[in-house]
């Protein structure tokens, strides 16, 4: 008999003790060309957690059946599985389905953040302003797109994450094979407008704005690389801004964020441009949370460091609870 789950009334809910979440599984690795990085933040997850005396365990999903969750007697589950089949919603079905309470944003909140095309229309309708686009359907779109938006472009496949197959487009004759490229990673490609300014993030945790973070990278744009693997990407928080246009940043982010349905924890990107108009990139409901990743860092400018920080974020998975259980924790 399918048991479904159901948010708790209020969005967040506190636990003072580590038996409050009985058994955590930790979701980490996964087949997505992310997967280096989920190992990498399940890992720091899976650290924090039990040092914070949680009785928790790793358990990659590509190694193993879901249904062993239950065989284990999993109550809850941490996801720190990034890309598709991690954070666009499949999981979240998958374990609504077992009835096993997760971490972050459910089924339809996942899914629309992991569409990057999906979210920007969304965050537009509800006057977000983002990157002027154009989808990429067929060949002839391409000299579309070029007219409408000129150079220079980014070209992004819908759904990835980690800017996996985003390119920078500087010239025309670089546009087709970008697109095919695209292509081979998602069905759905499209075009922005490059915005010449400066790169901002917002993370967000239990309904709440952190500081914002400025990026300076020495790469074309804030790519995989200067993510994950380089060490001269600057990152400054505080971030400089003012505090009414800090305010506005958090309420844009916060707008967006629930724009889309997502929840729990998160990260909203932006760029500034020279008129000092924040335009909303992406967000993120899954973020990395390796040594170079971004959550982390606004979370220690608002005093929380890195082990309350993944406490909290397993929180979030308190406010879903099977149908007919009341959550026996603090309010």
């Amino acid at each position: 008999m399918l048991i479904h789950l159901r948010p708790q009334a209020g969005g967040v809910r506190r636990a003072s003790k580590p038996a409050a979440f009985g058994r955590v599984a930790v979701l980490l690795g996964g087949s997505s060309s992310e997967r280096e990085i989920s190992l990498l933040t399940g890992e720091a997850v899976l650290g924090a957690l039990q040092r914070r005396g949680v009785d928790a365990q790793a358990f990659d999903p590509a190694q193993r059946p879901l249904t062993e969750l239950i065989e284990l007697g999993i109550d809850r589950v941490w996801i720190a599985l990034h890309g598709p089949g991690g954070e666009d919603g499949t999981l979240q079905g998958a374990l609504e389905l077992l009835a096993i309470p997760y971490t972050g944003s459910g089924v339809l909140g996942s899914a629309l953040g992991m569409d990057k095309l999906r979210s920007k229309r969304l965050a537009q309708a509800i006057g977000v302003a983002t990157p002027d686009y154009q989808v990429l359907s067929a060949l002839e779109d391409l000299d579309l797109a070029l007219e409408r938006l000129g150079l220079p472009l980014f070209i992004k496949p819908a759904s990835q994450g980690s800017s996996v197959g985003v390119a920078r487009i500087d010239r025309a004759e670089e546009l087709e094979p970008a697109w095919r490229a695209a292509l081979r990673l998602d069905a759905v490609v499209f075009v922005e407008r490059c915005v010449i300014g400066t790169e901002y993030t917002v993370a967000i945790l239990q309904g709440e704005a952190l500081p914002s973070i400025r990026i300076e990278t020495a790469r074309g744009f804030y790519d995989y690389q200067a993510k994950y693997l380089r060490d001269d990407t600057r990152y400054h928080c505080p971030s400089g801004l003012s505090a009414p246009a800090e305010q506005h940043l958090s309420r844009l982010a916060l707008a967006a964020f629930d724009a889309c349905g997502a929840e729990g924890w998160g990260r909203a990107d932006f760029m500034l441009d020279r008129t000092g108009r924040p335009l909303l990139l992406e967000i993120n409901t899954v973020p990395g949370l390796t040594s170079h990743s971004l959550v982390p860092m606004a979370a220690r400018a608002a005093g929380v460091e890195f082990d309350e920080l993944v406490w909290r974020v397993l929180e979030t998975s308190l406010v879903r609870v099977p149908e007919g259980e009341a959550a026996d924790v603090e309010a």
